[in-house]
């Protein structure tokens, strides 16, 4: 506005001194309908900036330098402040301590504790001497059926009481837990597994008009806690996955692409996600049997491959059916006797999560670094598909497939003798069916895959010119790589390997000022990043807007490390 009141004064000045005929030139260049259009939008944007720096002095002072020790050193402060929260919490609970000889409570105890036979029933000494115990042990980690058994009303009460899994506990169970708690907490997904009686009949009162407002009608506690409006809050985000196929069938199927998932870079080799073993010549049994005892074998055989090649990671195998769980053990069992160096890998106290074979119902709160899967139900030796799957053509089958398929860290093998092609969902409306289709399908289209690319947009004008630019130098960059909820903002890919980004370069756009806290945005997001592989580089606008040369050279610096680095990876894992 400055200059344009500057040139209408000019202008006046001009006239009054009989120059008119010089701003008719003007007015009638050729060109100054395209380039003077162009100089007033940049004088007119450079006004608005210049006007910025001046009502908001941070941007005028930021300097990325200081700005990034203030990052480190909040992340450190944060660290710390965690850990002195725990101690402080472990001095309080010391200082909380009876004295020695001082309640007659803890003369019980310790006269228990020295008896060799005869000891009173754990109900009766909480009876008499709970509030001591509390005072040793202010946490009791039980389940409601123990809490009933053990605790008799008014010996303990807690400030505090969390219910975890509260999808399997039914509201019968939990009020034992809840009438000893000031507060309660509910933890659970309504989108796995209900308590193991959800299919029993209940008895229902025809002449009661209340009746479906009993609790009872209800199938778990994390239901009635959701039925009667309590506060809620969804855990959106997910880090379990160091491969994003991993989760991606149940971030669609089951909760409507809401979890943020964090992208991988693709350089962790063991993350290799999501992979079906189509087995064509194995056959279902389903007459006899009822197992597909070829499809075993070669689970079993995996399974030993898997000592050898990667001992150090976890492993578990769920079977569709019981019949196939016995039928992989058997396998495992023999192979363990031709091959008894592997045998430690068996033994439970040899790690913290052992090995497990379980069947489809029994997998809930499991976790591995790698899971196989073996469908065993599928084409006869006759050719012939019956479409049953035991539990996932039940009500509700479709919900322990949730549970199974959200279980590894790294991998799931799907080993099975039929594509999803094969399955004909019009013969079956059970919602597990449909969810297992599109789970074969996926794990068969989408194998090997990493971050995928998104062919979303850049978010701001900023992010497109750092890739405009960054293209101009040769460099081969994808904008927001991800595949829900978060996305790196531009990923630089690997020359060398398809599907790979050796730098993640994070702009300050829209995902980085719509963070909820400090924390999430400069602490816990980086950090679930790096240990899914990412190696992440910032550019910050206003140093870009400044000096636009000196910050493009940086950044091709970094970019040039990084790809020796990940050639020197390459080279140490060959």
């Amino acid at each position: 506005l400055y200059d344009l009141v500057k040139f209408n004064q000019i202008k006046s000045e001009m006239e009054s001194g009989n120059l008119g005929f010089v701003l008719s030139k003007v007015e009638n260049w050729e060109r100054s309908g395209g380039e003077l259009t162009m100089l007033f939008d940049f004088s007119w944007y450079k006004g608005l900036l210049e006007k910025a720096y001046v009502e908001f002095p941070p941007i005028q002072s930021f300097d990325r330098f200081q700005h990034e020790k203030y990052i480190n050193e909040f992340s450190r402060l944060d660290k710390e402040m965690h850990q002195y929260n725990q101690t402080l919490l472990k001095l309080i609970h010391v200082k909380g301590l009876p004295k020695q000889n001082q309640e007659k409570e803890l003369q019980l105890i310790k006269y228990e504790i020295n008896k060799k036979r005869r000891h009173i029933p754990i109900r009766r000494l909480i009876e008499q001497a709970g509030k001591t115990i509390q005072k040793i042990k202010p946490v009791f980690m039980m389940s409601p059926m123990s809490i009933a058994k053990f605790m008799p009303p008014n010996s303990i009460d807690f400030d505090l009481v969390i219910f975890d899994e509260a999808s399997q506990v039914k509201p019968v169970d939990a009020f034992g837990a809840i009438l000893r708690g000031k507060q309660v907490i509910v933890i659970g997904d309504s989108k796995q597994l209900p308590p193991t009686n959800f299919f029993e009949n209940i008895i229902d009162d025809a002449d009661d008009d209340d009746n479906n407002q009993r609790p009872g009608n209800l199938e778990s506690i994390l239901s009635l806690f959701s039925s009667k409006g309590a506060p809620e809050r969804m855990l959106k985000w997910h880090y379990r996955s160091r491969n994003h196929s991993l989760i991606s069938v149940s971030n669609h199927e089951f909760y409507d692409n809401k979890l943020l998932v964090f992208p991988c870079s693709g350089l962790n080799v063991r993350a290799r996600g999501l992979k079906l073993h189509h087995l064509e010549n194995t056959y279902y049994d389903r007459g006899k049997s009822r197992t597909n005892l070829k499809e075993a074998e070669i689970v079993a055989q995996n399974v030993m491959l898997h000592i050898k090649k990667n001992p150090d990671l976890t492993l578990g195998v769920v079977a569709f059916s019981v019949a196939q769980r016995d039928a992989i053990e058997a396998q495992i069992d023999l192979l363990r006797r031709k091959d008894p160096t592997s045998e430690w890998f068996f033994r439970e106290n040899e790690n913290k999560e052992p090995f497990f074979i379980k069947n489809l119902e029994n997998v809930q709160g499991d976790e591995r670094d790698i899971i196989f899967i073996s469908i065993g139900y599928g084409k006869t030796i006759e050719g012939n598909f019956s479409m049953t799957f035991g539990p996932l053509n039940r009500i509700g089958g479709e919900r322990r497939l949730n549970v199974l398929i959200s279980r590894a860290r790294y991998a799931m093998d799907v080993f099975s003798n039929f594509r999803a092609n094969d399955m004909d969902t019009t013969r079956s409306n059970a919602l597990g069916v449909v969810a297992l289709k599109n789970f074969l399908l996926y794990a068969e289209t989408k194998k090997l895959d990493y971050s995928k690319t998104t062919s979303r947009e850049p978010d701001s004008p900023f992010e497109l010119a750092v890739i405009d630019a960054l293209r101009n130098n040769g460099i081969d960059v994808e904008p927001q790589v991800g595949s829900a909820g978060y996305f790196i903002d531009i990923g630089v890919k690997d020359p060398t390997s398809p599907g790979r980004y050796i730098l993640g370069i994070e702009c300050d756009g829209a995902s980085y000022h719509s963070a909820r806290s400090a924390r999430d945005r400069d602490r816990l997001r980086q950090e679930v990043l790096e240990n899914l592989g990412w190696k992440l580089y910032r550019i910050w606008s206003t140093d870009w807007y400044r000096n636009t040369k000196s910050e493009l050279e940086r950044v091709l610096l970094e970019i040039e490390k990084a790809t020796e680095d990940s050639s020197n990876s390459k080279s140490s894992d060959l």
